[in-house]
């Protein structure tokens, strides 16, 4: 069976970007489009991933082929974060999911109780701010899963989280990470054999996954981009047909339409910090622990107990 495990809907929020955050959402696809168009490109699963969110999943939860999930934005020390998508959930395990992720070990030691299957998502992205050592070792060994196949992240990205998770012993999911209906299902997790939902859930627990699909690009990262700005000033304009816009979200969006010709070049900047922040973070992390081998160099794969030594 097959199910994009990382797609967002317009549940996902307000951008959490300077000024932007006036202008539009992080999605504006609904819910049921996403289903729609994940049913079309071959899922037999469908799932929402909305941060810190179910309320998308829920309106779905009626269907026979889906499954409640989220992204978890999950804090670690000094307020930086990660993000952790669980999957199979219900609305009390959200709550308690809620009421943890200020709490990385209480986080994990919930899931663990709960038998929740669960990934870290882009471990080496910048997408979620600055990094330490430590954030990107922390998960590591104590999820059951790492997104191996991210459709919004460069090859490479995709394939030093595939090397780390698979000495970590974690099993490998995809996901489009779409913000747009444009990438929903471009990539997706395989669970093989699985012939019901509950099937598919328990491959997941038992990390027996097969990641499939495309990573991301320039070009995937700028038509997005440019598909959510498109979706935000049709938002703005309705409000206005509507006679109740939002001032401060019409001042923004007026203020920002000068620099919309600037995307590409803003998305490139994007691009290229998001390869050269992964690649260092990547190098950082394989000299200090010695670990994981790369494909060119005999492979050394340690025992849990010295991942333990190397934490």
């Amino acid at each position: 069976m097959r199910c994009d495990l990382h797609v967002h809907s317009w549940y996902s929020g307000r951008a959490e970007v300077p000024v932007l955050e006036h202008v539009g959402r992080e999605c504006y696809s609904h819910p049921f489009d996403v289903y729609a168009r994940a049913r079309r490109r071959g899922m037999d699963l469908v799932t929402l991933t909305d941060h810190d969110t179910i309320e998308g999943a829920l309106a779905l939860a009626h269907l026979p082929d889906t499954f409640v999930s989220e992204e978890v934005t999950v804090f670690v020390d000094g307020g930086r974060r990660l993000h952790v998508n669980v999957f199979g959930i219900g609305e009390r395990q959200h709550e308690g999911l809620r009421a943890r992720r200020d709490d990385m070990e209480s986080f994990l030691a919930f899931l663990a109780e709960e038998r929740l299957p669960a990934s870290v998502n882009h471990l080496f992205s910048a997408l979620t701010g600055a990094r330490e050592l430590a954030d990107l070792r922390r998960p590591l060994g104590r999820l059951p899963l790492i997104e191996a196949l991210s459709g919004a992240m460069p090859e490479a990205h995709n394939e030093q989280a595939r090397l780390v998770g698979r000495e970590a012993g974690m099993g490998p999911v995809g996901g489009s990470d779409a913000h747009s209906l444009a990438h929903v299902a471009r990539a997706f997790t395989t669970v093989p054999g699985a012939r019901t939902k509950e099937e598919f859930l328990a491959g997941l627990r038992t990390g027996l996954t097969v990641p499939c699909g495309r990573s991301g690009s320039y070009a995937r990262l700028t038509g997005e981009v440019v598909r959510i700005f498109a979706a935000g000033y049709v938002e703005t304009f309705r409000e206005l047909l509507d006679g109740a816009p939002s001032a401060l979200r019409v001042a923004a969006s007026l203020a920002m339409a000068p620099f919309l010709s600037l995307i590409p070049l803003f998305t490139l900047g994007v691009y290229v910090h998001e390869r050269r922040f992964g690649g260092r973070h990547f190098r950082v992390f394989q000299g200090t622990f010695g670990w994981p081998a790369l494909p060119s160099e005999r492979p050394s794969v340690p025992t849990t107990a010295s991942l333990g030594e190397a934490a």
